[in-house]
């Protein structure tokens, strides 16, 4: 079966009434976890984008504090799922603000995780792609931003 594009998506749902398209929504949000937590999102946190990014730097906190730093291994496997959780809350976001904000955490949390960065490669080209991205990110914003965030990257480096 060929997926539709979006924009005959989008002609289709303006047919629609208020009633099926919240059963659509909500057929959606039964397949995939993915799709609930952006529901979600949309519905309840989108308003307040300061203590969603809150709420998730309290997640990344949490879930470096169970990193296992004793095996290297261990700790990359652990970095690596950080991180796709981390981009996962970024991508429902779409915000290159939000972005910064939480890659500049993450690059903070696991510089203060204790893991030693210059022993492993993987590690250290990890942390590397997220100073990238969060360079990337920064440029796109508005002067001051730029100013305040290039501030706080500095500190993390």
């Amino acid at each position: 079966m060929k997926a539709s594009s979006i924009n005959e998506i989008k002609q289709e749902l303006q047919n629609l009434s208020a009633k099926e398209i919240t059963e659509l929504c909500l057929r959606l949000a039964r397949f995939k976890k993915e799709n609930k937590e952006l529901l979600t999102y949309l519905l309840f946190e989108a308003h307040d984008e300061a203590g969603y990014i809150e709420a998730v730097k309290t997640v990344i906190d949490a879930l470096f504090a169970e990193v296992n730093i004793t095996n290297l291994y261990f700790a990359k496997k652990s970095i690596r799922k950080i991180l796709r959780i981390t981009n996962k809350h970024i991508k429902y976001t779409a915000s290159k603000q939000v972005e910064a904000y939480l890659l500049i955490h993450f690059c903070s949390s696991l510089k203060a995780s204790g893991i030693s960065i210059e022993k492993s490669l993987l590690i250290q080209n990890i942390y590397t792609q997220q100073i990238k991205k969060i360079k990337t990110a920064i440029a796109t914003l508005h002067e001051d931003l730029q100013y305040d965030m290039l501030k706080e990257l500095r500190q993390v480096e």
